[in-house]
């Protein structure tokens, strides 16, 4: 799950960074709501916590705003605003849970863990299959026919959104944001190497299905 986290308070942003990358997750940061907004439009995020006092677009503005744009990533809105009214405009506004600062970070782990259980269009089954195919994004594991194989990390992340997204043309700068994250220097080569060997192992399983290179675009995942 990659998470963003905005907050203006330096210090308790690498705080929660650091924890959330100890628990798995990959995380983004920003300290201000205009740069949240411009990572939001990307939408590579799966859920974003939120603080409401930040400079330039606060948080419930900013809720209000990207919801009024169509955007349905989750939002947990962290804030020392805890009276009644304030958790009703918050909640109101868009977002779809709310924790009042000082918080455990076991507490907001299980309002994290919360979120994930609801039943979303953003949450994806773990397997997916397409034509004589099928990838198990829990353990990265591509099984066709008779036989399987186990991808790397960064094979398997970017498989999986081909497989979300089948047919349909995904541009380079996307899957780049998807998979390196937004403050990634990755050269692009790299991800043309991946196509490489995403292909090789879905040749590998003797698997019909292809990765077609759309010049200028992106990629695409097919029938062959």
């Amino acid at each position: 799950m990659r998470i963003l986290l905005v907050e203006d308070d330096k210090n308790l942003l690498e705080t929660l960074a650091f924890q959330l990358e100890h628990e798995g997750f990959t995380t983004d940061t920003c300290e201000n709501g205009e740069d949240a907004l411009f990572y939001i439009e990307e939408n590579i995020h799966d859920l974003i916590l939120l603080d409401w006092m930040i400079p330039l677009l606060d948080g419930v503005s900013l809720i209000k705003k990207i919801r009024s744009m169509g955007y349905e990533t989750p939002v947990i809105l962290l804030t020392a605003l805890g009276e009644l009214k304030d958790k009703v405009t918050g909640l109101d506004s868009g977002a779809d849970d709310y924790l009042v600062k000082p918080f455990a970070f076991e507490e907001l782990l299980a309002r994290i863990r919360s979120i994930c259980r609801r039943p979303r269009q953003w949450q994806k089954s773990d397997a997916l299959s397409f034509g004589d195919v099928t990838f198990d994004a829990s353990t990265n594991q591509l099984t066709g026919g008779l036989s399987k194989c186990t991808l790397s990390k960064k094979e398997g992340a970017l498989l999986h959104i081909f497989f979300q997204n089948p047919t349909q043309t995904l541009p380079r700068s996307t899957l780049l944001l998807k998979v390196w994250g937004v403050d990634t220097d990755v050269e692009e080569g790299n991800l043309d190497n991946y196509m490489h060997f995403i292909r090789r192992r879905l040749k590998s399983v003797s698997s019909q299905v292809s990765i077609k290179t759309i010049r200028g675009v992106g990629y695409r995942l097919e029938l062959a």
